[in-house]
């Protein structure tokens, strides 16, 4: 199969979220040090799109994973793994010619110089993922389809996969997109197609740092001038929080399934969105300037480790928009699921319970500024047991 059909029918879908991209078995330090230091590893699973559907499986949604693994015991312990968490691994293909990907990392902040990651994932079986060899009626099967920019970086084949995921046709279900911007992958490439595939999806996840290093574009309103298209954009900011521009729905061929998730503004904070006169953003900055803006600051967070806190954050705000919940309170879902990853070693974990998340997310501006998060806040029962003076 070549390609999707036009008009493919989903209306009756019976999965939430699919997630298309490479996972692979990590290996985590068992102590804190250079690589060449550590004298064993743990193994665990990791993967921006499979750590997106087994956080959404895990907080109750209906999720499933598209990827491709090689025949061997790493992808059997990859494919097992995540079937685990309740995700839906049926189309996942396995590649008896090439290798499931593994990759070793050390227990420091991805952001920090002292990070080592040793990545073996060349040629792996994910790399060969391509328009001709993908179960396109599985990947279209949900009301949300997540893909991330680092598909984008391990082959060709996987980049003009996502430019047919993303291209524009009536009936494609609503289109998520991380840019999840990873130097490394892109040593030998133009990381300048990440925003053109980015321009193509509904609901786009990027990082004021990522935007600057990928595209050379610095603050929220210049990335949302240079990203008009979209729906919504959401553009991390460390620890000053999120902004969220949003549109509201768009009628036309880019998401007409009528049994998609509703992206819509319901602000709770509005602002507008400048561009600088004369700038080439000038116009298309002018058009988001009739978005709404919403902010939301992060949470005070007692940090085990800093990896996965970025898909944690996608699954949190993916799931609180297939909840139709406000703008605010879905970027709130967002901070809550990081907070949850960040402070566990590794890059998944279970996620507080919905309800105590709710309440949670329900706090006044002043109570969510006081909230801080440690180790073990998930297992709590009470919201006001975690509220302490930073």
């Amino acid at each position: 199969m070549s390609g999707p059909a036009a008009g493919t029918a989903h209306a009756a879908t019976t999965t939430d979220v699919v997630c298309l991209g490479e996972s692979m078995v990590t290996f985590l330090p068992s102590q804190p040090g250079r690589l060449a230091d550590v004298p064993s590893f743990g193994r665990g699973i990791g993967g921006a799109e499979s750590n997106v559907a087994c956080a959404l499986a895990a907080a109750g949604h209906r999720a499933a994973w598209v990827g491709r693994v090689g025949a061997d015991g790493f992808g059997d312990h990859l494919v097992e793994t995540i079937a685990g968490y309740g995700v839906d691994t049926s189309a996942v293909r396995r590649d008896p010619d090439r290798p499931t990907g593994i990759y070793f990392r050390t227990a420091t902040d991805r952001g920090t110089g002292a990070h080592e990651v040793a990545y073996y994932r060349a040629g792996s079986a994910a790399s060969a993922m391509s328009p001709a060899n993908v179960p396109y009626e599985e990947l279209f099967a949900g009301r949300i389809l997540h893909l991330s920019g680092i598909t984008a970086a391990l082959s060709a084949d996987c980049l003009a996969l996502l430019r047919e995921l993303t291209a524009p046709r009536p009936g494609r279900p609503l289109v998520s997109f991380d840019v999840n911007h990873r130097p490394r992958l892109w040593r030998d490439g133009d990381a300048g197609v990440l925003l053109e595939l980015a321009s193509r999806c509904d609901l786009v996840f990027v990082g004021e740092d990522e935007a600057e290093e990928a595209w050379g574009i610095v603050g929220a309103e210049a990335i949302r001038a240079a990203l008009p298209e979209p729906s919504v954009v959401v553009v991390k900011r460390g620890s000053a929080g999120a902004t969220v521009f949003a549109s509201g729905p768009r009628p036309g061929p880019r998401c007409s399934n009528a049994g998609g998730a509703d992206i819509g503004s319901r602000p709770t904070h509005v602002g507008g969105a400048e561009g600088a006169p004369g700038s080439r953003f000038t116009e298309a900055a002018q058009a988001a300037g009739r978005d709404t803006v919403t902010v939301v600051p992060a949470l005070h967070v007692d940090v085990v480790a800093a990896v996965g806190a970025g898909d944690a954050f996608a699954a949190g705000f993916l799931s609180a928009t297939l909840r139709g919940l406000p703008v605010r309170d879905r970027v709130r879902h967002g901070h809550l699921m990081a907070a949850a990853v960040l402070t566990v070693p590794g890059d998944l974990t279970e996620p507080p319970a919905r309800d105590h998340a709710d309440r949670l997310v329900a706090l006044d501006d002043g109570a969510w500024g006081r909230l801080r998060l440690g180790p073990g806040w998930t297992a709590a029962d009470r919201a006001h047991e975690e509220v302490r003076t930073p």
